[in-house]
């Protein structure tokens, strides 16, 4: 058996009267729920109603107003319409200046072809009226064999062989020819044009002191007079009685200055000289 306690039966009171304190503030706040009410809805359109159709209008004037936009658009002309304008101008422009240059570029064309007609036509009568040139017979009848070159009234022939200076003269004498004769710069300078550059390309032509030392003559008899010698020539260093000419390799060598004397024995190619006439060559002495 329990002995209760007056104070324990306090509590217990207590406690009893917290719960049902608890379960009546329940109770209220059930009551203050049941008791709230929400607004009626609306007979009428809804704000969200409202809202949808005011959108399907601009939807309905926005294509409206994109298909008008499209149709004047298509019925434009091509090229932009209004805004292309001052593009079609400056193109119209640009074409009329070209069109207005080529036909001056014509124009000049035909004024210059006019020029050269009537200065063909002086030229024609000029040449009709002009003098003709005075020519020596001898000069246009003169015509120099195959490999033989012309200059003044003499044929001239650069040998590719050797032969000794006698030989050398004997076979131009078979040919109606002699060792070449220079009587002159310009006919020296012609002659030393022709000769090819090498080490030392030496050329027989017709100048010999063999019947007296340090008289030189011609193959014709005729005494040297001057003549186109290398400094220190002739020096006779080893009995040296034919002349012959060089050209080398060597740039500032000229042709004035290029005669040399040799021994007559040595085997050079040389050159021959045709003296020509309205008929053919001249008598040469021996």
């Amino acid at each position: 058996m329990t002995t209760s306690h007056p104070g324990s039966a306090a509590l217990d009171g207590m406690y009893s009267h917290l719960i049902e304190a608890e379960d009546e503030q329940h109770r209220r706040t059930d009551v203050e729920v049941s008791q709230v009410r929400f607004p009626p809805r609306m007979s009428g359109p809804g704000p969200y109603r409202l809202a949808t159709i005011c959108l399907a209008t601009l939807c309905a004037i926005l294509l409206i107003s994109i298909i008008a936009v499209a149709a004047q658009g298509k019925n434009r002309p091509q090229g932009g319409g209004v805004s292309s304008e001052p593009q079609k101008q400056t193109q119209d422009v640009n074409v009329t200046a070209l069109t207005g240059n080529i036909s001056a570029l014509m124009l000049e064309k035909k004024q210059m072809r006019v020029q050269i007609d009537e200065l063909l036509v002086k030229l024609a009568t000029i040449m009709a009226t002009k003098a003709p040139e005075v020519i020596k017979p001898t000069e246009a009848a003169i015509v120099c064999p195959v490999e033989w070159l012309l200059f003044n009234s003499s044929c001239y022939l650069i040998s590719r062989l050797s032969r000794s200076w006698p030989e050398s003269q004997s076979y131009c004498e078979s040919r109606g020819a002699h060792l070449a004769i220079i009587h002159s710069a310009e006919e020296q300078t012609f002659l030393w044009d022709l000769l090819p550059r090498g080490h030392w390309n030496a050329f027989w032509f017709g100048i010999t002191d063999e019947q007296t030392e340090d008289q030189w003559k011609w193959v014709d008899g005729s005494p040297l007079v001057g003549g186109f010698w290398e400094v220190g020539e002739p020096n006779n260093h080893i009995n040296e009685d034919c002349g012959y000419m060089i050209k080398t390799r060597v740039l500032s060598r000229v042709a004035v200055r290029s005669w040399y004397d040799a021994p007559c024995s040595m085997p050079l190619p040389y050159i021959c000289e045709k003296e020509m006439g309205a008929g053919g060559s001249t008598a040469i002495p021996h």
